[in-house]
């Protein structure tokens, strides 16, 4: 045997070279086989590459790589072999999914932008959607403040007033509607969003919002078993400072409140003699007797509790991912298993997740093949928060524990309870979720090009969440249970026809498909306890007992065609028709078509640039679609509700009853989105510089509303079709390639995004006679003007001490509200003003990449931006002293106006205005340095001598750095200088990626 191996190892011969591209610059990771075995090799960082072949006279190799075309080179005897491979236009044009299909993205007509996932896979994000904040224009993504949640999702802004605002998400092909915190981020591969009009129409009626496609993982043919390993530990803190005052300060807050008692008139910055002392009969102040020192009578308490620090904590989030994947020449599987422990900033704020995915894809014969994605997820989300708001508010001054340690339910011995009663509970909050996707696809003999593929996907949801209290009731004690169960199946039928005539290229998809959704849940709850040793699993000890449960369901019926046709690589024409079907709307209304259609010119292909030096793409897109938004289940029903509707006998008591709420609407109609999109596509200078520019314009009409009717009618509303939004906007995406050498590359890309809505119509009553439509003013919308407009009172300044013209109701430390008319006095309706708007000027972001050797750097600045009224907030921390604010606690650092600091940022009076307060708002404009990650990836040759395919380590930094001139919580939140308001965390993480 060992002669045999002596033998073999001479037979062996080592053949090596260098892998460069077409400008001489190495490229790493090029798989490299012997053809028709499955011996292989992957080049170095430097393009090197060795492989042992035991036939060099007649064995040949294969090299390939994503973007470059594969070359097959025979040795002929040969030892080295240095090859240059040379671009792969087709290779570039990414296939992108499309909605019950895919397409090259040189043939898109609409506007489909893909996320780069790998730019932020070392994020410490526990939500995929976390991974998209600010990468993608025109899709909008908020800040995450508690553990594992889900941040807002918007697409191309606001298009509807009271109909669904959801983002559609459709997973591996199947609409998912659980949480996405349920999905392992370790298990996505790729996500393109469907933005406008001409390319969400194939989702119809549920696609008015836009269209994030997530597509998951599978392993690769004929690819032997590969193990990949992450870990990865994050620290989490908030981003923002933000803290309650302690003794010192709230000391000194009360006697700025009380100045008016213990200074002299008229200035009040001389104390007066004659004050008695907070603690004395007399005062006028009424201090509760718990701030005062028991064993010092006359002083204030010396206790110095810090509530916020004992109600907060170090977070972290722990993440564990392993999987397995590989394949032969017909199956592929993926094997995952995922572990992420979240412990936010708030005690109790926990979040976990246990993951299990299996993918497998498998060609039963050469026409037919089979497949399943299917994962489970199981949250654990145990544990309650104590009340942000009173960890705030409580006094530095007071202990929440009296001297046997038990919680004092009220320490102030007012209403204001005790934060921590909340937390100090038994809670119990699970979420078990399943899906499946099994499909079959079968090319049909006999029909070149013909094929039919059938889904079925599932979704099942378990939702637990049991409680028990010692305090709740009346801390007579209260458990409950609440459990509910839902489920969804979806059937799609897709037929499939491509097939090319010379320059002619035609693709047809025909969709029949159907929907049917489910819920129902149980609620139990029992109050009055003697004692609760048995919590919530016995609620029949409960003296009061209460029970409720609901069940609906709800059934789609789709069918979908769709036309694409090319011409030459020049010319491309897509059409789509989809007719939906939703149990939900009236009975005259069932049903409804969704149109789009769209063009794209390739110029680039055109024969006067066949030799341009400079033009490498250019396409140039023009879309027009419809897609639609639809109604709760029940809107188009009248309802009933159950209230104290009756009273029997001159002076009974009333009596509960069912009656009416809503009118019946027979002709409730859907939401329209009509959108006309045009967009150029580009690539530069051998593409080192490439992007898109986008210009769009969407109308919504017939907009689902709840028209209030006069209750005398015995109805509160009535579900409508009403008015028409504008939304238009510019969308620009741009990457280059800056530098590229032997050693270093920095690429770059940036993206820019700006929309405006406006209100074009509303009820078109007028009922004032004028000629012009009402406002529905209560309900802050307006015509002419765009969603998010603030109509209020506007603030100049503070009044000050010795002010003249002080308006009747105001004080000095009150905000000086406007007079718009000059009658001396403020009123509702005729000193309100347009003070600006919510939304955002424009939205912008800068991704850089840079490698060196074997480091890989990614820094991204995320920003929202203002302006001209634009991006507004309310950010007011105004105190007017009542019964409550003496005892209630601060922000600490807060600039307050007082007759010793007049240039105070907010209003303080010991009394509160007659007539409206007015409330300061600011700018909340804000640039980010949101995500940076540095990796380290081993050479290949040590990971040869340890059987490792890759490893890699790994640092990373969330939310490090934000500037913005907006004060308090951060500026994406809106919360400003708010009590109780939740932190944006910011963290650092270390983690390691390990294959076999």
């Amino acid at each position: 045997m060992f002669c045999c191996w002596i033998a073999d190892l001479q037979a062996q011969q080592a053949v090596t070279g260098t892998i460069t591209d077409a400008n001489g610059l190495p490229i790493p990771y090029v798989n490299v086989v012997e053809q028709g075995t499955n011996n292989g090799a992957i080049s170095d960082i430097d393009g090197r590459y060795e492989i042992s072949i035991e036939d060099v006279e007649n064995a040949s190799l294969l090299f390939s790589s994503v973007g470059f075309k594969k070359q097959t080179i025979p040795l002929n005897g040969r030892n080295e072999i240095d090859i240059v491979m040379q671009d792969d236009v087709a290779a570039l044009d990414e296939v992108v999914v499309v909605g019950y299909g895919t397409q090259q993205r040189s043939d898109l007509t609409g506007a489909v932008a893909s996320a780069n996932l790998e730019a932020f896979k070392e994020s410490p994000n526990t939500n995929i959607v976390q991974s998209l904040q600010g990468t993608v224009p025109g899709l909008n993504i908020g800040q995450v403040t508690s553990a594992g949640a889900t941040p807002s999702i918007s697409i191309r802004g606001n298009n509807t007033l009271s109909g669904n605002t959801n983002v559609l998400i459709v997973l591996d092909g199947i609409q998912y509607n659980g949480s996405l915190s349920s999905i392992n981020p370790n298990d996505i591969e790729s996500i393109d969003i469907l933005k406008d009009a001409s390319s969400t129409a194939v989702y119809g009626a549920q696609a008015a919002n836009g269209v994030i496609l997530i597509t998951t993982k599978s392993g690769k043919r004929d690819q032997k078993p590969r193990i990949t390993i992450t870990s990865s530990y994050a620290t989490q803190r908030p981003s923002e400072g933000i803290r309650p005052a302690g003794r010192a300060e709230f000391i000194e807050n009360i006697r700025r409140l009380s100045y008016n008692e213990i200074f002299t008139a008229p200035e009040f910055t001389t104390p007066d003699p004659s004050w008695p002392g907070f603690f004395q009969p007399g005062n006028g102040i009424g201090l509760i007797p718990q701030f005062e020192d028991p064993n010092n009578p006359g002083e204030f308490s010396p206790i110095d509790y810090d509530w916020y620090d004992a109600g907060t904590q170090t977070g972290f989030i722990q993440e564990n991912q392993i999987s397995v994947s590989g394949g032969s020449d017909r199956v592929s599987y993926l094997l995952s298993l995922g572990l992420t422990e979240q412990e936010g900033f708030i005690l109790n704020d926990n979040f976990s997740r246990k993951s299990i995915r299996v993918n497998v894809n498998a060609d039963a014969t050469d026409w037919w093949k089979v497949g399943v994605q299917t994962f489970g997820s199981f949250t654990n989300q145990d544990g309650a928060e104590p009340s942000l708001y009173d960890l705030f508010i409580q006094p530095p001054i007071l202990s929440p524990f009296d001297e046997n340690g038990e919680l004092i339910p009220s320490p102030t011995g007012t209403v204001r309870l005790n934060p921590f009663l909340s937390s100090n509970i038994d809670n119990y909050e699970r979420h078990d979720f399943f899906f499946a996707n099994i499909f079959s696809e079968i090319d049909v003999p006999f029909v070149e090009g013909l094929s039919y593929r059938i889904n079925f996907g599932n979704n099942y949801r378990i939702d637990k969440n049991y409680q028990s209290s010692i305090y709740a009731a009346g801390e007579n004690g209260q458990a409950y249970k609440n459990i509910g169960f839902y489920k969804d199946f979806t059937l799609d039928n897709i037929l499939t026809y491509k097939r090319s005539f010379g320059k002619h290229n035609i693709e047809a998809t025909a969709l029949y498909g159907a929907i049917e959704r489910k819920a129902e849940g149980t609620n139990a709850r029992a109050e009055v306890f003697d004692r609760l040793t048995l919590g919530y699993d016995n609620l029949s000890l409960g003296g009061n007992q209460f029970t409720g449960s609901y069940a609906n369901t709800e059934r789609l019926n789709y069918q979908m065609l769709r036309l694409n046709y090319k011409f030459d690589n020049r010319y491309i024409l897509t059409g789509t028709v989809r007719r939906d079907g939703f149990s939900g709307f009236a009975d005259n209304e069932k049903t409804a078509y969704f149109p789009s259609g769209g063009a794209s010119w390739i110029i680039s292909n055109e024969s006067f640039l066949d030799q341009s030096n400079v033009i490498n793409n250019l396409k140039l897109r023009v879309s027009y679609g419809v897609s639609g938004n639809q109604t709760g289940r029940y809107t188009s029903l009248a309802r009933l509700i159950t209230r104290a509707a009756y009273v029997f006998g001159d002076g009974g008591n009333p009596s509960f009853g069912q009656e009416l709420s809503s009118l019946a609407n027979p002709n409730l109609r859907w939401e329209r989105t009509k959108g006309l999109n045009i967009g150029l596509d580009f690539g530069l200078f051998e593409n080192r510089l490439s992007g898109s520019i986008d210009v769009y314009n969407n109308i919504t009409e017939d907009l689902l509303y709840a028209v209030r009717v006069p209750y005398l009618t015995g109805f509160d509303q009535i579900q409508t079709n009403l008015g028409r939004i504008d939304n238009n906007g510019v969308e620009v995406s741009l990457s280059g390639d800056i530098i590229r050498t032997t050693d270093f590359t920095w690429s770059a890309t940036a993206n820019f995004s700006l929309n405006r809505n406006k209100i074009v119509e509303l009820t078109g009553k007028d009922e004032d006679g004028d000629g012009v439509e009402d406002d529905l003013i209560q309900d802050g919308l307006f015509i002419g003007r765009p969603q998010g407009e603030i109509y209020t009172y506007e603030v100049n300044g503070i009044y000050q001490i010795g002010e003249e013209n002080i308006l009747d109701g105001y004080l000095p430390g009150h905000y000086r509200v406007v007079d718009q008319n000059g009658d001396g006095s403020i009123e509702q309706m005729d000193d309100r003003v347009f003070i600006g708007n919510t939304s955002p000027n424009f939205r912008a972001s800068l991704l850089n990449t840079f490698t060196y050797k074997n480091l890989s750097l990614n820094v991204f600045l995320n920003s929202i931006q203002g302006g001209n009224g634009w991006y507004m907030g309310a950010n007011d921390n105004a105190l007017y002293r009542d019964a409550n604010s003496l005892r209630n606690n601060i922000i600490s650092g807060v600039s307050y106006w007082s007759p010793t600091n007049p240039d105070g940022l907010n209003a303080m009076s010991y009394q509160t205005p007659e007539g409206p307060n007015g409330t300061r708002y600011e700018d909340r404009s804000f640039v980010r340095l949101q995500d940076v990650s540095l990796r380290y990836s081993f050479n290949k040759d040590l990971l040869d001598k340890l059987a490792i395919a890759d490893l890699s380590v790994f640092v990373s930094g969330k939310n490090l750095a934000t500037w913005t001139d907006w004060k308090g919580w951060d500026p994406e939140t809106g919360q400003g200088l708010t009590l109780g308001g939740r932190p944006v965390l910011k963290g650092y993480s270390l983690g390691i990626n390990l294959s076999f």
